[in-house]
């Protein structure tokens, strides 16, 4: 079998030639979710919280070698903040000049010295604001639009690529996340950084090979009738064989890189202490994005991904919550032959959801596949508690028989039954254009930093809701909503909730789907029936389990009956059985 015919992909599914594709699962858990194990996946790679101490001993002794990674580290990422500040400054500055008349209208109520500073201020921002487009222009070598612009974009984005392979899998890793990011990151990087998912260096088969066997504890040939000479993918953490068991299952075989552990972690603990470097002397810096916090996070889940066998647990409960769905489809797990740090799965081909000609070809309609896979994520999100947070072209397949194949849960999450509850609110304040409920749903979902009046930040929330309501999630360019908030957050700084990183990832790679599969694709005005029935179910439940104890007389007074609710209940569900 060629490469071609058989190429799987560790985190995003390639088309060949006619359109086809094979795909592998491959996780990454955010937590432990019991479930078969096998050798050192028991304990696998967790690692301790990312502290000061943690640092200090990762870093001890490293000397002159780390000071000149920790060098390099900071020469990659500054001038790709730089390229990225550059890119976006029409954006920024249109903010600075709103800025700056506020700031002078509140000079002159404040007495001639006020008035004076300020337009001293104003006099330094206007040179500043030269010298920037001045440096733009010498880096980009043109104007906004250009030709010459766009080309100078291309070789940035092709430097990054190649930095980035350079520093090695944790960086890998940062580039893939980067390449999801369509929304603040120019076409050309999403390009250049999509090639990460499976366009990444091996390494030598044979220390897979003695990886394999020091992992399964048996020789090659004794755990597989047959495996591939040369890996058919190859990502930040691990590559990928086609390999088949003695029993006849033609398996995928995900092996991890060597000494990753070691790499990754002198890595964090580089860019912890960057991060407290940038703190300390660039404070603002740290104001709306919690830089520190986000790399505790990274440490956590990158540690956890290394941990297949938890890899393959999460598969496992994916397949579990929707062992009722005959249209869903979640590779097998061996655990006979899955460790920490080697797993097999089932392999699988099929067709990428947004390769539209090969589906058709297959009579399958590219419409209802998107359809399903939203009704897919309503569930995981509003019912299950626990979802695929990377719903990417490359990691959903659809079969010849017509079933929705998910791979690579490597991003995964848990949502709260509380935080379900607030998002089905604010779905259907959305989804009714009710700026007011949107606004209470901001601060229900903890948005605004702790002692922040909520009242007086609800008129500006409400009326930037009030125009981007009006937009396909596709259409909103959140470089200029971030600067829209900007003088919202310049008073009362607010965050991204940490557990919405993942949901909100999830669904705008899903309106990204939606878009190619159907250009007329609006994911509110698609989820609005299903949303509607998995909330009928949900609060039904709730309602007769709140009546049973009312009429055995076990009412609990803090649980009482919400009967404008239930009425409300009962006219959508009359209205859904009319429209049916």
């Amino acid at each position: 079998m060629s490469i071609e015919q058989s190429l799987i992909k560790v985190s995003a599914a390639r088309g060949n030639g006619n359109g086809r594709a094979d795909a592998v699962s491959i996780a990454l858990p955010l937590a432990q979710i019991g479930g078969p194990a096998n050798g050192s996946g028991k304990h696998g790679n967790r690692k301790p919280a990312l502290t000061d101490d943690l640092v200090s001993e990762i870093l001890k002794g490293r000397g002159l070698r780390g000071w000149l990674r920790a060098a390099n580290v900071a020469r990659v990422l500054g001038l790709l903040s730089l390229y990225l500040y550059l890119d976006s400054y029409d954006i920024r500055a249109n903010f600075n000049r709103r800025l700056a008349v506020r700031k002078r209208e509140q000079a002159r109520t404040s007495g001639r010295k006020a008035r004076f500073q300020e337009w001293a201020l104003d006099a330094a921002r206007r040179l500043l604001d030269k010298l920037t487009r001045a440096l733009r222009l010498l880096i980009f070598r043109g104007a906004e639009g250009s030709e010459r612009k766009e080309a100078r974009l291309v070789k940035q984005a092709v430097w990054l690529r190649e930095s980035l392979i350079w520093l090695g899998p944790t960086f890998i890793k940062i580039g893939q996340a980067l390449g999801t990011r369509g929304d603040l990151l120019p076409l050309s990087y999403i390009k250049e950084l999509s090639t990460l998912q499976d366009q990444v260096p091996a390494f030598p088969t044979a220390e897979a090979y003695a990886r394999i066997e020091g992992e399964l504890g048996r020789t090659l040939h004794e755990a597989y009738a047959e495996i591939d000479a040369e890996p058919i993918a190859a990502a930040s953490l691990g590559q990928v064989y086609r390999a088949r068991l003695h029993t006849g299952e033609e398996v995928a075989v995900k092996v991890q890189r060597p000494n990753l552990s070691e790499l990754i972690s002198f890595d964090i603990a580089i860019l912890y202490r960057l991060i407290q470097l940038v703190n300390r002397f660039f404070p603002e810096a740290n104001e709306n994005a919690d830089w520190e916090g986000m790399l505790r996070e990274f440490h956590k889940t990158i540690f956890e991904e290394m941990d297949y066998a938890q890899e393959g647990r999460n598969a496992d409960r994916f397949r579990q919550n929707f062992r009722d769905w005959r249209a869903i489809r979640v590779p097998k797990v061996y655990w006979s032959h899955t460790t920490a740090r080697v797993l097999t799965l089932e392999f699988i081909r099929g067709t990428k959801v947004i390769d539209l000609e090969a589906l058709r070809a297959r009579r399958i309609s590219p419409v209802k596949v998107n359809r399903l896979l939203v009704k897919t994520y309503l569930k995981q999100l509003l019912e299950d508690g626990f979802f695929h947070a990377d719903p990417h072209p490359g990691n959903l397949l659809v079969m010849d028989s017509g079933h929705l194949a998910f791979f690579d849960f490597g991003m995964t999450g848990r949502i709260t039954t509380r935080l379900q509850a607030q998002m089905i609110d604010a779905f259907f304040h959305v989804v009714g254009r009710d700026v007011h409920g949107l606004g209470q749903d901001i601060i229900n979902l903890n948005f605004l930093k702790p002692g922040v009046d909520p009242e007086s930040i609800r008129p500006v929330v409400e009326g930037l809701f009030q125009h981007y309501l009006n937009l396909r999630l596709g259409e909103v360019n959140f470089k200029e909503l971030t600067y829209d908030l900007a003088e919202v957050m310049y008073e009362y700084p607010f965050r991204l909730p940490a557990n919405f990183t993942y949901i909100m990832r999830a669904l705008m790679t899903l309106e990204g789907i939606g878009i190619v599969t159907d250009p007329e694709f609006s994911f509110f005005e698609t989820a609005k029936p299903f949303a509607k029935e998995f909330m009928l179910r949900r609060e039904g439940k709730k309602f007769r389990h709140l009546l049973f104890d009312k009429l055995t007389g076990r009412e609990n007074g803090n649980r009482r009956i919400e009967w404008a609710k239930v009425w409300k209940l009962t006219k959508m569900a009359a209205q859904m059985y009319l429209e049916r």
